[in-house]
C-alpha cells in the first residue's frame, strides 16, 4: 500500500533544496489572517495569491497553497471564539462552546485548545492519508448522488437535533435555510424564488448571509454590553492560560480520534467536506459525553471535537483531490487550478506516476504542522487583545469589516445588504428559539442538496426503489432516523421501564 521507493524520492525532493520551504511560513501567516479576518476566505486568499505559483515550481507552489490551507483552518476558529463570528463555514461548532468560554473569561484556555486540536487534527489527517490515500479515493468513487444527498440530510438533521427540546425548530429552520440556498437558477436552467429581482438570479451570496446571521444578530444582542467579557481581571491575555489550553486539549484523545476520523472521511466527499464534517463531530460529542447538556455552554470538548474534524477534513478534501482531480471544495478547486497552471492532472494516472510528488506534498504538511504551533502561538495574543476593545468601538468595527468584506465577495451592494437583512433574520431566529446553524448549513447546501436529487431522479428514471439498490444510502438514511428519533425513543422506553419497576407488585 505504501510505496517505500516513492517515499524515499519524495524526501529528496523536500530536502535536497530549502527553496521549497521559503514559501510555508508566508503562506501560514497569509492563510491565518485571511482565516481570522471575518468576510474574508481561505479560497479567496488563495485565489489572490494564486497567480503568484506561476513562478514556482509545483512542489513549491503545492506548498505555498496548502500552507495557506493549513493557516486558515485554524485562523477561522479565532474570531468564533472571541467573537461568535465564524471565519468560514467549517468553524461554525467552534463557536458552540468556544464563545461561551470567552464571555466566561476563558478566551486564553479555549484559544489554546483550539490551536492543539488543529495541530493534531492536520497531524492525523495527513496521517491517515499518507496510508490510506488509494482506498479513499476508491470508496470516493463509490459514492453518486443518492449518497450525497442522504449525507446533505443526515447532516442537517444531526444539527437540528442539537437541542434535544427543539428538534422541531431546528428542523423548521433548516428547511427555511435549504429554502433560500435554492434560490435562483438550478441545473435544468430555471429561476425559483427570485421574485423578479435579477440580482437574486445566481442564488443568495451565502458568505455574506452566514456573517449576518452570526455575527451581525450577535453584535445586536451585545449592544449594551461594555466588553465582550465583562470582568476586567479575565480580559488579560495570559501566555500561561494558552499554554494551559493546550494541554487540555490532549486531555480528550478519544474526541480528537473521533473527530479526525470524521473529518477525513467526510472532508473526502466532494462538496461536503469541512461544513458538516465539524457539526458531524461535535454531534456525535454531545451525544456520547455523560452530561450533554453542558454543551453550548463552554464545554472544552466542543471546541476539540470542531477544531479536529474541520482540520483533518483538509487531508479528505485533498484525497479528492489527488487520487481522483476532483476539488473537494472552493480552496481545493484553487489547488486544482493550480495543477493546470503546471500542466499537471490530478487524477488515479498521477498518483501512479508521480507517487514521489504524492508523498512529498503529505510530508511537507507533517512539517508545517509543527510551524503552525509556533506561528499560531506568537498570532494568538495579538489577536487575543480584541476582548480588549470595548463594545462602542467593536460592533461599528465589525459590521463596517463584515460590509466591506461582503462586498468584496459580491462586487456590488447585494453583499451588504445580504448582511443587514439576515441580520435581523438572525436576531428574530434568536429571540424566538429557532437554530441558526441549522438555517445557515441549509443555506450552504441547499443548493448542492437539489443537484443531488436532480441527478439522482434522472438516473433512477423517477423509480423509488432505485435508493433500496443503494446501501451505502440506505444505511445513512438509517443513521439519520436515528439521529432524529433515537433519543426520543430511548427516553420513552427508560420512562415506561422506570414506571414498570416503581409500580406495586
Amino acid at each position: 500500500m505504501i510505496d517505500f521507493t516513492a517515499v524515499e524520492q519524495g524526501l529528496n525532493l523536500l530536502f535536497s533544496d530549502f527553496s521549497p520551504w521559503l514559501v510555508v511560513v508566508p503562506g501560514i501567516i497569509i492563510g491565518l489572517i485571511f482565516g481570522a479576518t471575518p468576510g474574508l476566505q481561505i479560497s479567496m486568499a488563495m485565489a489572490i495569491f494564486l497567480p503568484m505559483t506561476l513562478y514556482m515550481d509545483f512542489v513549491q507552489a503545492m506548498l505555498f497553497l496548502t500552507a495557506i490551507f493549513t493557516g486558515g483552518s485554524f485562523g477561522s476558529g479565532i474570531p468564533a471564539i472571541l467573537m461568535n463570528i465564524p471565519g468560514t463555514s467549517s468553524a461554525i461548532a467552534t463557536a458552540f462552546d468556544g464563545y461561551p468560554m470567552a464571555r466566561q473569561g476563558r478566551h486564553n484556555q479555549a484559544l489554546g485548545i483550539a490551536l492543539a486540536s488543529s495541530v493534531i487534527g492536520v497531524l492525523m489527517g495527513y496521517l491517515i492519508l499518507f496510508v490510506m490515500i488509494q482506498p479513499l479515493s476508491l470508496m470516493v468513487l463509490k459514492l453518486g448522488p443518492a449518497e450525497m444527498f442522504a449525507v446533505i440530510l443526515w447532516g442537517m438533521t444531526l444539527i437540528a437535533s442539537l437541542k434535544g427540546e427543539q428538534v422541531l425548530k431546528g428542523l423548521m429552520a433548516g428547511f427555511v435555510g435549504l429554502l433560500v440556498g435554492t434560490i435562483g437558477f438550478n441545473e435544468l436552467g430555471m429561476a425559483r424564488g427570485t421574485m423578479g429581482q435579477t440580482y437574486l438570479l445566481d442564488g443568495v451570496p451565502v458568505i455574506p448571509a452566514m456573517m449576518g446571521m452570526f455575527a451581525a444578530s450577535e453584535l445586536f444582542k451585545l449592544a449594551n454590553k461594555g466588553f465582550i467579557v465583562e470582568s476586567e481581571a479575565s480580559r488579560k491575555v495570559r501566555i500561561g492560560e494558552i499554554f494551559e489550553g493546550f494541554g487540555m486539549a490532549l486531555r480528550y484523545p478519544w474526541v480528537m480520534i473521533r473527530g479526525g476520523l470524521i473529518g477525513v472521511f467526510v472532508g473526502a466527499v466532494p462538496g461536503v467536506g469541512s461544513s458538516v464534517s465539524n457539526l458531524l463531530s461535535y454531534v456525535e460529542t454531545q451525544r456520547r459525553d455523560p452530561d450533554p447538556a453542558s454543551f453550548g455552554k463552554g464545554n472544552p470538548k466542543g471546541v476539540v471535537a470542531s477544531e479536529s474534524a474541520n482540520s483533518t477534513s483538509e487531508a479528505g478534501s485533498m484525497a479528492t483531490l489527488l487520487a481522483l482531480g476532483i476539488p473537494g471544495g472552493g480552496a481545493t478547486a484553487v489547488m486544482l487550478a493550480a495543477f493546470a497552471m503546471h500542466n499537471i492532472t490530478g487524477g488515479p494516472q498521477f498518483i501512479r506516476q508521480q507517487t514521489d510528488v504524492v508523498y512529498a506534498i503529505i510530508f511537507a504538511n507533517f512539517a508545517q504542522v509543527f510551524l503552525l504551533v509556533v506561528i499560531g502561538l506568537l498570532f494568538i495574543p495579538l489577536l487575543a487583545n480584541i476582548i480588549k476593545v470595548p463594545m462602542r468601538y467593536l460592533i461599528p468595527s465589525v459590521l463596517v469589516l463584515a460590509v466591506m468584506g461582503s462586498f468584496g465577495l459580491t462586487g456590488n451592494m447585494t453583499g451588504p445588504a445580504t448582511v443587514l437583512i439576515f441580520a435581523v433574520v438572525g436576531w428574530l431566529f434568536r429571540h424566538y428559539g429557532y437554530s441558526v446553524p441549522a438555517a445557515v448549513i441549509g443555506m450552504l447546501l441547499g443548493a448542492m442538496a437539489e443537484k443531488s436529487l436532480l441527478h439522482s431522479h434522472q438516473i433512477s428514471g423517477g423509480d423509488i426503489g432505485y435508493l433500496f439498490e443503494r446501501p451505502v444510502a440506505m444505511g445513512i438514511v438509517v443513521l439519520m432516523l436515528v439521529s432524529l428519533f433515537g433519543r426520543p425513543l430511548m427516553a420513552r422506553l427508560g420512562r415506561k421501564r422506570r414506571a414498570a419497576t416503581d409500580a406495586p407488585s
